[in-house]
C-alpha cells in the first residue's frame, strides 16, 4: 500500500469525530458548564485538542500513516485519562494526587448513569482513536 491513497480510510474520519466530540465536550464543560478543569484534566486536553487537527490534515492528504502522527498523542492521553480514572475511583489512594493545588483530580462534576465521570468520558475517547489508529496501521500493513 503507498503513503499517499485515493480514498481516505473510514477509520481515520470515525477517529477525527471523536476527536472532534471529545474537544467540544471539554469546551463546553469548562467554558459554558463552568467546570474548572484539573491538572491531569488539562494534560488530556493537551494530547486531545491537536488530534482534531492532525487528524483533518490527515484526511485531506489522504496519508495512510495518519496513525504514525496520532498514536504517541493519543496513548499519552489514554494513559493520564486511566491515571485519572484510576484516583477518581480510589483506586490510588488520596495521598497519589498530583492535583494538589486549584481544582481536586476527584471533584465530581458528572456522573451519568452512576459511574460515568468526564475522565471515564475522555479515556473512552483516547480508547476509540487508538482502536481506530491500531486497524489502520493493520490494514497499512496488508
Amino acid at each position: 500500500m503507498t503513503e499517499i491513497e485515493n480514498k481516505p480510510s473510514p477509520l481515520a474520519y470515525v477517529a477525527w469525530t471523536q476527536a472532534l466530540v471529545a474537544t467540544s465536550g471539554s469546551l463546553y464543560f469548562s467554558e459554558v458548564a463552568g467546570y474548572l478543569p484539573c491538572l491531569l484534566c488539562w494534560y488530556q486536553r493537551i494530547a486531545m485538542y491537536p488530534l482534531v487537527i492532525i487528524l483533518a490534515v490527515g484526511i485531506l492528504r489522504r496519508d495512510a500513516k495518519v496513525y504514525q502522527y496520532v498514536l504517541p498523542l493519543a496513548i499519552a492521553g489514554a494513559l493520564v485519562a486511566l491515571y485519572h480514572v484510576l484516583l477518581y475511583y480510589k483506586v490510588f489512594p488520596e495521598s497519589e494526587q498530583t492535583c494538589r493545588a486549584g481544582v481536586s483530580c476527584t471533584t465530581e462534576y458528572i456522573e451519568w448513569f452512576g459511574f460515568v465521570t468526564i475522565p471515564l468520558l475522555s479515556l473512552g475517547a483516547f480508547l476509540v482513536i487508538i482502536g481506530c489508529m491500531v486497524l489502520l496501521w493493520k490494514k497499512s500493513r496488508k
